[in-house]
């Protein structure tokens, strides 16, 4: 009897099919587009056909950290690495790296694992040469003009000795300034570099997705919002003005609050020097929106007296007035304040402090009107018609609110950001990017 592992392929567009048969003939690789668009699983796929006859033995997949390469490139929902080559790869360790060890019909072949993210990033893949490199979300990577330094340019001079060298990115597009397509992407167009390939995708270009499920994922965002214009119309985009532009009196603004239901929580952003907040939070009864019921604020600055940890408490203990919620969600680096909270038994939670996901989160909470904010919240309001994104920033290439009376902003995203990775954990998994179809057979 002969045991075979299948593999849910849907139909490639002919857009995909074209890409994935050019880059046999190609040195670097570029897919950039939406999200869902079928990118990283085209460079699994290449990736693999090459490893299979290269003659070079090891290998690097990268993403903005070892966990996000691992979920990409070694997982990618059923459709990476260790799939197409299940039954010939383990994972295991190369010199303290996470590696995957497969079997090939050239011999056995070593991907590393990295994370690219951090300035130190480049540390951990030195002392190897590489043949293949695949790097997912690669503006999410390090660089720098240093060579020595920048995670790309380390990279690269990685596979001065390779054999057979190859290279694979793929990125949701982000502000048209950034270094990636300056020193990059559009560079290597610009000069006509031999070998070189680029594709533009859109989740239309993606067949396993059915109408009804595209319609799902583009819910998931405001319209309105950069994210949708990036993630959803594959467009460079600055970010630009308000932060968040959707959030309005109308939609989003209680002068009476509604019933609630269900635990309280508190969010809280923490400085002695700058402002202290507390948000508090409940359901709205029978209905799915979160509600900001009443908040504390305080700023040292602006009272021209420092309070101390255990008057800012004292400050929240006046806020619940006799309510203990389920959590106190935390600014992550406030040690000082999470340690005087579990001395008077609130249950403490630190916040998810990814700024740009939690922005993210927030917009789309506010786009599908999932979370309000009562009348009484006077500094949240009034932050939310001033948080402006940073146009200096934005000319450097880079996404970054401008950090001046942001601290509800800070506490709001804290709660959104966290509220969403507990929904998340909740839900059952969804179905794979590739829905149906045809199946391969790998014996």
């Amino acid at each position: 009897m002969i045991l075979t592992q299948t593999i849910p392929w849907a139909d490639f567009s002919d857009k995909h099919k074209r890409y994935i048969n050019a880059a046999i003939d190609s040195r670097i690789c570029v897919a950039e587009g939406a999200i869902r668009s079928g990118k990283t699983i085209d460079h699994c796929i290449i990736a693999a056909a090459h490893l299979e006859l290269c003659r070079d033995k090891i290998h690097l997949a990268s993403g903005s950290t070892i966990g996000n390469a691992k979920l990409n490139i070694g997982v990618c929902n059923g459709f990476g690495l260790e799939a197409l080559f299940r039954g010939r790869c383990k994972w295991g360790k190369y010199r303290d790296n996470e590696a995957l060890f497969i079997h090939t019909q050239t011999g056995e072949k070593v991907v590393v694992f990295a994370g690219g993210g951090k300035a130190d990033s480049y540390k951990r893949i030195l002392g190897n040469s590489y043949g293949l490199w695949i790097a997912t979300e690669i503006n999410e990577h390090y660089d720098s003009d240093d060579s020595r330094e920048s995670f790309i340019k380390v990279a690269f001079g990685r596979q001065a000795a390779a054999l057979d060298p190859l290279v694979l990115w793929d990125l949701n597009p982000c502000n048209p300034n950034h270094r990636i397509y300056r020193d990059y992407i559009d560079h290597y167009q610009g000069t006509g570099l031999a070998g070189y390939l680029y594709e533009h995708f859109t989740i239309d270009d993606n067949l396993s997705i059915s109408d009804e499920r595209r319609e799902e994922i583009k819910a998931q965002y405001d319209p309105s919002s950069v994210w949708y214009r990036r993630d959803i119309l594959g467009e460079r985009v600055i970010a630009d003005g308000l932060v968040y532009p959707m959030f309005n009196k109308k939609d989003h603004i209680l002068n009476e609050l509604p019933a609630t239901e269900g635990d309280y929580y508190v969010s809280s952003d923490f400085g002695i020097q700058n402002a202290t907040t507390f948000g508090l939070w409940r359901k709205e009864q029978g209905g799915g929106r979160w509600i900001r019921l009443r908040e504390y604020y305080y700023s040292g600055r602006e009272e021209k007296r420092q309070k101390t940890v255990s008057e800012l408490v004292d400050g929240l203990d006046m806020l619940l007035d006799g309510i203990m919620p389920r959590w106190v969600i935390i600014d992550p680096s406030a040690a000082a304040l999470k340690a005087e909270l579990r001395k008077r038994g609130y249950h403490t939670r630190d916040a998810n402090n990814d700024v740009l996901d939690g922005i993210s989160d927030v917009c789309t909470l506010l786009g599908a009107n999932k979370i309000a904010v009562s009348r009484q919240c006077e500094h949240c309001i009034k932050e939310f018609g001033s948080y402006m994104w940073d146009s200096k920033a934005a000319d450097a290439g880079m996404d970054r609110p401008i950090e001046e009376n942001d601290h509800c902003m800070d506490d709001f995203r804290y709660f959104c950001k966290t509220m969403r990775l507990v929904q998340r954990n909740k839900q059952k998994p969804r179905k794979s990017i590739f829905e149906g179809g045809r199946k391969a057979v790998w014996k």
